[in-house]
């Protein structure tokens, strides 16, 4: 299965901020828990701060759900991102793809999104 048309991603209210540590107690410890990968590097979560410097916005394609073999939901997204000079961070769940997007970027990032045939709302 390939990604033919464009996505529907909503913005999530808030803006978040990226975190990380090699101690799992400092992750319970925050509130607003957004997204938690375990690395091999160890834990790094995005967690929701609203007054902090440098957030960072977050777009979600999974109102949506997309069967988790389907090929080019994700680079259908970031590449338009990448070739506008767009930074990102991804984390994905079973049945969508979180995009962080610096907080400062989000109208540049909805706009190139938009052009890229997708539809953003939010």
């Amino acid at each position: 299965m390939t990604v033919e048309r464009g996505q529907k991603l909503r913005v999530l209210e808030g803006r978040f901020v990226l975190e990380h540590a090699v101690d799992a107690s400092e992750v319970a410890a925050e509130g607003d828990v957004l997204a938690l990968v375990l690395g091999p590097d160890g834990r790094t979560w995005v967690r929701r701060d609203d007054t902090a410097k440098n957030t960072w916005a977050a777009l979600w394609n999974g109102d949506e759900p997309h069967d988790p073999e389907a090929t080019g939901m994700l680079s259908a997204i970031v590449a338009p991102l990448a070739s506008a000079a767009l930074p990102v961070w991804v984390a994905s769940s079973f049945d969508g793809d979180l995009v962080l997007v610096p907080s400062s970027r989000l109208d540049d990032a909805v706009g190139v999104l938009r052009l890229a045939g997708h539809h953003v709302s939010g």
